[in-house]
């Protein structure tokens, strides 16, 4: 293996290229590089097939023999670069951190790359979801679930987004995940076949009555907004979930994962 590097400066260019690529979406887009911190979203992005530029540690909090074994065994190999405590505390994001970042390569997310192996696929898509922690939980839910795509239509957030990263947990790594526009995306999902079920206030039917187990796209939008128009007219069935309370909805996160795992349990998990 070569030789470690050791970074001690906060001056240096490489600890400057991290902070410009954890603050700035646009540094993220132009280069198609992002940072991770965790030990365990690293484990994630590497069994996702990211490919993985360069390795940070703090010695002082991490072994480098843990991570020359876990790279051995993944047949993996980034640059290591060793870096002294004051720098790791500037460059880590997380309060209770590990020890350990990584500068990874993003990928395209484009709907085209998406493909299925089962005649029923069940894909979730997002209408414009800005906030980073309801993203995050989305993401979280459709590994839970284990379903074939996230798809994220009109994004208004970069995936890569730091907070992202943290709120699902390394979940941005596991699941299949594609960008476009609206039309991008019902065009994608007609030509699939899949059965468009819109969470909406009108016009429509209880979830608990409808039949998710053909291929079927659960479809939310945001608390504030809703779906779009274009949606609900491509709708095949709005749903809602009843409320007995004063409020008609709930956080997008939760009222996806109550549609998803209904549709989880028709199916048969």
């Amino acid at each position: 293996m070569d030789e470690i590097k050791q970074i001690t400066s906060l001056q240096n260019t490489l600890v400057k290229k991290i902070g410009v690529l954890r603050e700035k979406s646009r540094e993220r887009k132009k280069t198609g590089l992002f940072v991770l911190e965790g030990w365990r979203e690293l484990q994630l992005a590497i069994k996702g097939h990211y490919t993985t530029e360069t390795i940070l540690f703090c010695s002082d909090m991490l072994a480098v023999s843990e991570i020359q074994a876990f790279l051995k065994a993944s047949e993996v190999s980034p640059k290591l670069v060793q870096v002294s405590k004051e720098v790791y505390q500037k460059l880590a994001y997380r309060e209770n951190t590990e020890g350990i970042l990584a500068i990874v390569q993003s990928k395209p997310h484009t709907l085209n790359s998406l493909s299925f192996d089962k005649p029923n696929p069940f894909v979730l898509v997002a209408e414009a979801p800005e906030k980073p922690g309801n993203i995050g939980a989305l993401l979280r839910t459709a590994d839970a679930a284990k379903l074939d795509a996230v798809i994220i239509a009109n994004p208004k957030t970069d995936l890569y987004n730091p907070n992202i990263i943290r709120s699902s947990v390394g979940c941005v790594f596991t699941n299949s995940i594609a960008f476009g526009s609206t039309s991008e995306a019902l065009r994608f999902l007609k030509e699939q076949q899949i059965g468009i079920y819109c969470a909406a206030l009108s016009a429509s039917k209880n979830y608990l009555e409808c039949d998710f187990t053909g291929p079927t796209a659960i479809v939310v939008g945001t608390e504030s907004d809703g779906l779009s128009e274009a949606w609900l007219q491509n709708s095949a069935q709005n749903i809602i979930i009843p409320m007995q309370g004063e409020i008609d909805s709930m956080n997008v996160s939760v009222s996806a994962a109550i549609l998803i795992f209904e549709a989880k349990r028709q199916r048969g998990f």
